[in-house]
Order: structure tokens, then C-alpha cells, then sequence
């Protein structure tokens, strides 16, 4: 195939927040009505300020048709297509501007522990109702990831995982990534979420968006700069308290966090784990629950959504693992590359070799999500994006091969700055 499977790893889908009455549970829709008065109250609160408001107006009057493409399916096929996307992962809130396509009682991307636990289930699956309609309209082209509040009634979260998986989403689900007032994601009370996935094939994931708001007050700047490090807590959480040695085949995935940080974490967790000079006081209870190094955990067990992944990002893929990215347009967020993702992904992608680039456009999310690649090949020689699309020209094998050499540098010894741009 000439032109790249594109599966975009960081998609958006849901109703105008009004629209998800008929979704929900009848014994819900009189305190959903309360829910949706106050929420737009606290919305026109919490945008002053916080909200470019002129941004905000041009994106939408610039966009309003396609963004219409985050509840109408035939409109959503459309944007996808002149983006060269022939798959896509979907989590939650089409609306990342003034959050008017989410998910009810607050249970999408900015679900908490601190949410109420009933109202938050009941929103959950008023949502996953919905999402496995939306899929089931193209059901190969769309895996739906499940919203699963885990953090209250565990028999509930079972039970929610695997009526999700019955009704098609099989995009895995999406959990808090802030666990306060209840018990950390190493706790053995969660196991049995961890089983269900493990045995459905279900991938884990945390994605952007909560943060410890309450902290900042009017300092947006300090929000920007953590959130990430919150979506992203879980994933050592898992790793050295051993779940991803208790689970070998549970996948867990940190989805629009960028890729930057991630060598640096696997570096020092690995110099952690062999006692470097900075470890060597600590006991046996390090790693009394392990029996490999963080990185190959990470390797067996994780990946990387990293909606609009920057070039630079692309310059450390030996040491995250080429095989551990997955790319996304984000859509319909105004943060991701959607509606101009091949002016991005020229940008970003124009000096990757070929086979590195067509598996963290689409390949690597195949067997995680369950892709049929062969059943989308010809859906991506219509749209996909070709080589020359993406400005790769020639051969730049040999420009990396240093690199590719040295991989981690922490485990072969071997440091290499990037090659200069063509």
C-alpha cells in the first residue's frame, strides 16, 4: 500500500450536553435537569478569564460544521477523511472549548474522585449507550473507549467493563486519573478491574484534563504545566507496585500527554531500579514486586497516545520505543491537528523513515485496539497520506542509524545527539 493506515489514537466524540437526557437512566433525568442549569452557570463562571473568548468565537464560526462531527456520525466520516484517517480510538467531550458535548454529571475527561459516585456511574453509561451507537455505524472504522468510574463500587466497574465490551466498545475504558478521597491504583481493591481488562483485551487509560485546580486560583500557567504530570501518575503507580507483574497482559495507555517526558522517566526509573549511586540506600522492598526493569514494563505493557506529536518528540523515539507511540488528531479539540493535520504531520514526519512512521500513525494501535487492518486497507488507499504527502523524499535510514543504535543510552552506553535537520 502506497499511502500510510492512518488511526488517529486521540479522538473526541459526544452530544450537546442537553441531548444526553434520553441516555440516561429514567430515576436520573429530574437531577440531570438541576445538573445541566447549574453547570452552565458554573461554565460562564469558570471561562472569564480562563477562557481566550475571542479565540473561542472565530474557532467555532470557522469551524461549526465540522465540529458538528463530534455527535453526527455521516459529518464525523467526512472531517476524518480530509484529515487522511481511516481509524480512530474515541474518548469523551467533543467540546474542548466551553465543554457543551460532554458527558453527563461531570463523568468524562474531568471526572474526579471527589465527583458524586452514583450520578457519575449513571452519566458513565448514558454515555457509553450513546458511544456504541455512534461506532456501531462504522464499526470498523471506530473503537469506542468506555467511561468507568472504578473508584467507588468496584462490582459496578466489572460489571460496566464488560456490558461495554457487549455492546461494541472495544476501545478499553477511561478512569480517573486522580483517585483523592479513595485508594491509590497500587491498592489490591482494584484487581479485579484489572482482570476483567486483561481478559477482554481491554486497554486502560488516562487521559489529560484534571489536574489539582483547587491550587491554582487564577494561575492558569500553573495548570498547563502539571496537568500532564496528573495523567500520567498512574502509570507508576502500576509499575512499581507490580500490577503489571500480577496482570502481564494488561495495557495501560496515556493518551494527550505528549511523548517528551517519557525517556527521561524510564531513564531514571531504570537507574532506580539497578540501585544507582542515588538508589543504593533503599531495601529490598524497591522492587520486591518486580522482576524486570521499569522500561520493559513500559515496553510490554504501555503506550503513548500523543495527540500532535512534535518533531522533537520524534528525535527521542529509540528511547520511548518507536513501537510504544500512537499517534492522534485529537478531533474536534482546537489543541489537536484537525481540520489541517497533514500541514502537521508534514512538519513532523517529514525525515522518519517509512516503516517508523506508518506504525505510530496507525500500525502500532492495531493490536491494541483491535484494528482490522486489512478491512481499513482500502479506506486508507483512498485518504491515507502518501510518502510525498508528507514531504519524504529519499531515504533517511542512514541519518538515524546512529541513533537507532543506541536506543537507550542508559542500557547500551551509547550517546548520540539527534541529526541535523535536512
Amino acid at each position: 500500500m502506497d499511502n500510510y493506515l492512518v488511526i488517529s489514537a486521540d479522538c473526541h466524540a459526544g452530544l450537546p450536553n442537553p441531548e444526553y437526557r434520553d441516555w440516561l437512566d429514567p430515576e436520573y433525568r429530574e437531577r440531570f435537569d438541576v445538573a445541566l442549569a447549574e453547570r452552565q452557570k458554573m461554565a460562564e463562571l469558570a471561562q472569564h478569564g480562563f477562557l481566550n473568548e475571542e479565540f473561542a468565537e472565530a474557532w467555532h464560526a470557522e469551524n461549526e460544521e465540522g465540529l458538528r462531527g463530534g455527535w453526527v456520525a455521516s459529518r464525523r466520516d467526512k472531517e476524518l477523511d480530509a484529515d487522511g484517517v481511516a481509524g480512530e480510538v474515541i474518548f469523551p467531550d467533543a467540546d474542548a472549548v466551553t465543554s457543551g458535548a460532554s458527558a453527563p454529571f461531570g463523568a468524562g475527561l474531568g471526572a474526579t474522585g471527589e465527583n458524586p459516585p452514583e450520578l457519575l456511574m449513571a452519566g458513565a453509561r448514558a454515555h457509553n449507550r450513546w458511544l456504541a451507537e455512534l461506532c456501531a455505524d462504522s464499526p470498523q472504522r471506530r473503537a469506542g473507549v468506555a467511561i468507568v468510574p472504578i473508584l467507588a463500587d468496584i462490582d459496578a466497574a466489572v460489571a460496566e467493563i464488560r456490558r461495554a465490551r457487549d455492546a461494541g466498545l472495544r476501545g478499553g475504558i477511561l478512569i480517573p486519573p486522580m483517585w483523592q478521597p479513595y485508594e491509590p491504583y497500587h491498592h489490591p481493591r482494584y484487581d479485579p478491574v484489572w482482570a476483567v481488562c486483561e481478559e477482554l483485551g481491554m486497554p486502560v487509560h488516562a487521559h489529560s484534563g484534571v489536574a489539582d485546580k483547587a491550587s491554582y486560583g487564577p494561575h492558569i500557567g500553573i495548570y498547563a504545566a502539571e496537568v500532564r504530570f496528573w495523567s500520567a501518575r498512574p502509570l507508576w503507580f502500576l509499575i512499581w507496585s507490580g500490577v503489571f507483574e500480577r496482570f502481564p497482559g494488561l495495557r495501560f495507555g496515556v493518551a494527550e500527554c505528549g511523548a517528551f517526558w517519557v525517556n527521561d522517566l524510564l531513564w531514571r526509573m531504570d537507574l532506580v531500579y539497578e540501585r544507582d549511586h542515588g538508589s543504593q540506600k533503599l531495601g529490598e522492598q524497591l522492587t520486591s514486586r518486580m522482576t524486570m526493569r521499569p522500561s520493559e514494563y513500559f515496553d510490554r505493557n504501555c503506550f503513548i497516545g500523543a495527540s500532535n506529536i512534535l518533531h522533537r518528540e520524534l528525535d527521542r523515539r529509540y528511547e520511548i520505543g518507536v513501537g510504544n507511540l500512537c499517534w492522534g488528531n485529537d478531533f474536534p479539540h482546537p489543541e489537536g491537528t484537525w481540520p489541517h493535520t497533514m500541514a502537521y504531520l508534514r512538519d513532523a514526519f517529514r525525515d522518519i523513515p517509512r516503516d517508523e512512521t506508518a506504525a505510530i500513525l496507525g500500525l502500532n494501535a492495531v493490536p491494541i485496539y483491535g484494528f482490522d487492518a486489512d478491512a481499513l486497507a482500502p479506506l486508507a488507499a483512498r485518504i491515507g497520506p502518501s510518502p510525498e504527502d508528507l514531504g519524504q523524499s529519499g531515504d533517511p535510514t542512514a541519518r538515524w542509524a546512529g541513533l537507532k543504535a543506541a536506543g537507550r543510552p542508559w542500557l547500551t552506553g551509547i550517546e548520540l545527539a539527534p541529526p541535523a535537520l535536512p
